[in-house]
């Protein structure tokens, strides 16, 4: 067999192109990725036997290998394209894609955490529809870890359109733990605590409400049924002292008549 096979590969140089003899069985290298077929010579191999082993002409090996000289010499080592894949035949099926992943977006911060301070005219801390917004309040929002701290002042606003007090809002808060703390003005005596502590998530939307009570009500409050006593007890007096010098002012009238005009009247006469 070996001997027919190099007889073929010293046959087929000299007689030129014709159609390759067809080797059963013989299976071809895989195919690399850009779709070449490659061999590699070895020992004793002639283009002949490269072609007939792989089912091609010489003309096609030369076309395939340009690189080749005119006698088709080779050298142990070298590797021979032998043959091309079309890259469609053998294309496989399409890789599946991931499904592209939709990452929520994290919100930074919440909306608002607003803070009123309301006139508690009643004392009872809890607002009335008649019990508005104090003016000059400072109220301070600060992250228990001292990443974010705040300053305002609080309104005595009202909002036209619903007749409710403009609370006093801190906006793009962090999450987080805080402590708000109030300070009324020096007018006001406050009728809840003053400090509170709170935690925000982000999204969220915190309302805080401090109370506190005008000193000039409560003084007035607490001295005006005094003075309404003190002057009814004043009015009563009056009147005493006044029906009492009238009293005394008859008494002396009658002692300074004349006794002579008292023995001539008829009731002294017997």
């Amino acid at each position: 067999m070996v001997f027919i096979l190099l007889l073929l590969g010293i046959i087929l140089p000299l007689g030129g192109a014709g159609a390759a003899p067809q080797v059963q069985g013989f299976v071809t290298a895989t195919p690399g990725p850009d779709g070449r077929i490659l061999y590699t010579v070895v020992t004793g191999d002639n283009c002949g036997q490269v072609a007939l082993l792989h089912g091609i002409t010489i003309p096609q090996l030369r076309q395939l290998n340009s690189r080749l000289d005119q006698d088709c010499s080779l050298t142990v080592g070298q590797q021979l394209v032998v043959g091309l894949v079309s890259r469609e035949a053998t294309a496989g099926p399409a890789p599946t894609l991931p499904s592209p992943t939709i990452e929520a977006t994290p919100v930074s911060g919440t909306t608002e955490v607003c803070v009123l301070l309301f006139n508690d005219m009643n004392g009872d801390t809890l607002r009335q529809e008649t019990e508005l917004g104090i003016e000059g309040g400072a109220v301070s929002l600060t992250n228990l870890n001292g990443s974010y701290s705040q300053t305002q002042n609080t309104s005595s606003s009202v909002d036209p359109d619903t007749a409710e007090p403009i609370p006093t809002c801190f906006v793009d808060v962090p999450s987080g733990e805080y402590n708000i703390s109030m300070a009324v003005p020096d007018e006001y005596n406050p009728t809840r605590s003053l400090n509170h502590t709170l935690t925000v998530k982000a999204g969220d939307r915190a309302e805080v409400g401090f109370s506190a009570q005008s000193k000039t009500i409560t003084i007035s409050e607490i001295t005006e049924p005094q003075q309404g006593s003190r002057s009814s007890l004043l009015g009563i007096f009056g009147f005493l002292l006044l029906v009492g010098g009238a009293g005394l002012a008859y008494y002396a009238y009658r002692s300074g008549q004349p006794r002579s005009k008292l023995k001539g009247s008829p009731l002294m006469k017997k």
